[in-house]
């Protein structure tokens, strides 16, 4: 372990930054599905990017605790968005 104060190593600024962009990222398309909303042709496309090809028809079960169910993959999309919950998955 590091002592606290101490600069990463150069590994753990490899993770960091990983980390960090595909945050970024993340809420780059939040971003764009809040201006433009679900059916703009490239939120679709990252949404079935994200889903090998095919956006399913929902409803949609998340791994939250308690399995919560959502309308369809756009509702649960928004969830993520706003809860900043960016790799939660179904």
């Amino acid at each position: 372990a590091q002592q606290p104060g101490t600069p990463l190593s150069d590994q753990e600024y490899q993770q960091f930054f990983k980390f960090l962009r595909i945050t970024i990222q993340a809420s780059t398309a939040c971003r764009l599905r809040g201006l433009y909303g679900c059916k703009n042709s490239l939120v679709q496309r990252l949404d079935e990017y994200e889903n090998h090809g095919v956006i399913p028809p929902g409803p949609i079960c998340s791994e939250l605790p308690g399995n919560p169910s959502f309308h369809n993959f756009c509702t649960f999309s928004l969830y993520r968005c706003i809860m900043k919950k960016y790799f939660l998955k179904v």
